[in-house]
């Protein structure tokens, strides 16, 4: 079901929102962990985070999809699972930082914001490691193996 769309693979177009949406959630939750006038931004982090969140499952069902029409991934595939799991608890984290913040500050308040920075920075690390290894799933030795192209002069 989540294989192909309009005969393109779906796993690199979902693939590509999620890692504009995570990193975006990565800083966001830094941000308004660390700086007390961007707190009212909490809200909107969280549903930056939750975008993403949705979305991390998707693009690992179109991942076995795409696995299935080009063979194993190899790492990829097993990071890609801890990045669901990692991605969804810093939604989770974010959404109950924006609740205990309606309230005011108080001591839960600060470990839940400790608690969504490790989550965010973790991610931020987990996105890096699943697009590595993904990258090199997909190109392999390609890139340090090929010569560039040429551009011919148009004057000639």
């Amino acid at each position: 079901m989540l294989d192909l769309v309009d005969g393109l693979p779906l796993h690199p177009l979902v693939v590509h929102a999620v890692v504009v949406l995570l990193p975006l959630a990565v800083l966001g939750t830094l941000a308004v962990v660390a700086v007390p006038r961007l707190r009212p931004f909490t809200l909107l982090v969280a549903l930056v985070a939750t975008t993403a969140a949705v979305l991390l499952p998707v693009a690992s069902e179109s991942g076995e999809a795409l696995e299935e029409r080009v063979g194993e991934p190899g790492v990829h595939a097993e990071l890609g699972e801890q990045l669901v799991v990692i991605g969804i608890a810093l939604a989770v984290v974010l959404w109950l930082l924006t609740l205990l913040r309606r309230g005011g500050p108080g001591p839960l308040t600060a470990v839940v914001a400790a608690l969504a920075v490790v989550t965010a920075l973790l991610v931020g690390v987990q996105v890096y490691r699943v697009g590595e290894s993904g990258a090199r799933a997909t190109w392999g030795d390609v890139a340090g193996t090929t010569q560039p192209a040429e551009i011919e002069d148009e004057d000639d």
